[in-house]
């Protein structure tokens, strides 16, 4: 009989964050001895300290700002409006911080039963990991360090000052300026929260259009929402220098570009008092040693896992951003609740991404969730397209929110629908009714006849789902039936 091998931990989880926290507690409930591992000085990720919660907080701050500014678009006196204190905004996005943290005070998880300790965690084998200067073994092991911001080679940028995720949330002062490098939903995001607080942002994207992932026309329309607040988008332009500047009017940094379309042929020069890199995520493993463990990173640094999260060493397992894959936080949960069936449950379930949405949360915001028009053409589904606009939804025009539409994307002939986007007021919000739906399998003539309180933004989804389903009930077939049944002569 052989003699099972006896570890300090049932399960050892590398990384306070969203997978990191979600496993932890899921796997201690199911009465796992679970040691959770975190490099900072608190429990959280980078969503709660320098992505999600800061951002969303800031995005609230600028919509009431620009709120504000409209005042008599709603029949409303026009304020005079101070200059934006940015120490304030900043204190309060660390008191929403703040009350957040709570819920994931190490207290909390050792209450839960788990081992929470700090220190850099690095493997010595394939099951022994150094935290902070004591090891720790696991008979399963956990890696969820998320990422970090990435810094391509741009010529110059290791020579100027810039800003990050890590930084722009606690400036001193609002920049009057700024430069904003990447098209993404994060460079969406700050470009209109700073313009909206009264900084003169200009965008730089190496590619054609913001939001690549999303397709052109619903992007388009977060476009415009940006040019409306003032923010300059340069598309299609290389960055050939990046070199700072003082003047009487401050410091800050320039840039060459070479051709960004839409301005000519020639080179151009933009100036900027601050510069914010937004140019996306890499996995962040550095200082793990995976090599000491056997475990297998790709081509872009992020950990190889197969579909049930499992690494090249079936007892260790990745999730969230660290895979390099979907860098979204309810992503990076569900993929935790996948490592616990796998790791603790030792049921054989696997990640499922068919149906997993994201958000942009411009104003307006943008959501998708399932297959859009861009996947469909690059797999060759023959698709067809409904489109509902927000202008016919009696919500949104008493918001003063009409921008924007809901798109269905349906298989070509079936009408199954396949994905599903929406452009404008909360769209976010909106999309999670399609989530369920579509997760659960429910018919679009069970949406279109489902009660939805009036006036709602949420009434566009039946409407959409109504005027699907009308074309067949409303056909001619339909009504040549109905003409045989009944003699109707209309």
């Amino acid at each position: 009989m052989t003699r099972t091998t006896r570890h300090d931990a049932d399960l050892l989880v590398i990384g306070g964050g969203a997978a990191g926290l979600t496993a932890a507690v899921g796997a201690s409930r199911l009465g796992a001895r679970v040691v959770l591992a975190e490099r900072e000085a608190a429990l959280g990720g980078d969503c709660l300290h320098h992505g999600c919660v800061p951002s969303k907080t800031l995005l609230a701050t600028a919509r009431v700002r620009h709120a504000m500014r409209r005042a008599a678009f709603f029949g409303l006196p026009a304020p005079e409006l101070e200059p934006v204190d940015f120490t304030a905004v900043a204190r309060r996005i660390r008191e929403v911080q703040a009350v957040i943290q709570l819920h994931d005070a190490p207290e909390r998880f050792a209450s839960l039963g788990v081992d929470v300790r700090f220190g850099p965690a690095r493997f010595c084998d394939e099951h022994t990991v150094d935290i902070g200067g004591r090891r720790v073994s696991a008979a399963r092991i956990l890696v969820a360090t998320g990422s970090a911001p990435q810094l391509p080679p741009l010529p110059g940028l290791d020579s100027v000052p810039f800003l990050t995720n890590r930084e722009v949330f606690s400036q001193d002062t609002l920049p009057a300026s700024l430069l904003v490098l990447g098209g993404g939903p994060m460079a969406c995001e700050m470009a209109q929260a700073f313009a909206r607080l009264g900084s003169r942002v200009t965008m730089v994207l190496r590619g054609p259009r913001i939001l690549p992932r999303d397709d052109a026309d619903m992007a388009g329309v977060v476009h415009a929402a940006l040019a409306t607040d003032g923010v300059r988008v340069l598309a299609g332009a290389t960055v050939t220098m990046l070199r700072q500047w003082r003047d009487a009017d401050g410091e800050g940094v320039e840039a060459d570009l070479e051709a960004p379309l839409g301005e000519g042929r020639g080179p151009l020069t933009v100036r900027a008092h601050r510069l914010l890199a937004a140019l996306g995520r890499t996995p962040e493993t550095a200082g793990l040693d995976l090599a000491a463990a056997g475990v297998a990173t790709g081509k872009h640094g992020g950990i190889v896992v197969d579909g049930r999260m499992r690494t090249s060493q079936g007892h260790i397992f990745a999730a969230g951003d660290v895979t390099g894959d979907w860098q979204f936080t309810h992503a990076a949960g569900h993929e935790a609740g996948v490592v616990v069936a796998n790791a603790v449950l030792r049921l054989p379930r696997k990640a499922d991404y068919t149906r997993m949405p994201w958000c942009t949360f411009t104003d307006p915001e943008l959501a998708s969730v399932g297959c859009n028009e861009r996947m469909a053409a690059e797999r060759g589904l023959p698709v067809d397209v409904h489109v509902e606009p927000f202008s016919a939804n009696d919500r949104a025009l008493a918001e003063g929110a009409p921008e924007g539409r809901l798109k269905l994307v349906l298989r070509k002939g079936g009408g199954k629908v396949l994905g599903v986007q929406a452009v404008g007021p909360h769209a976010g919000e909106v999309l999670n009714e399609w989530v369920a739906v579509l997760g659960g399998g429910v018919r679009l003539s069970a949406l279109a006849g489902a009660v939805h309180p009036y006036p709602t933004l949420g009434e566009i989804s039946a409407r959409a789902a109504g005027n699907v389903v009308s074309r067949v009930l409303f056909s001619g077939g339909v009504r040549r039936v109905l003409r045989l049944l009944f003699g109707y002569r209309g």
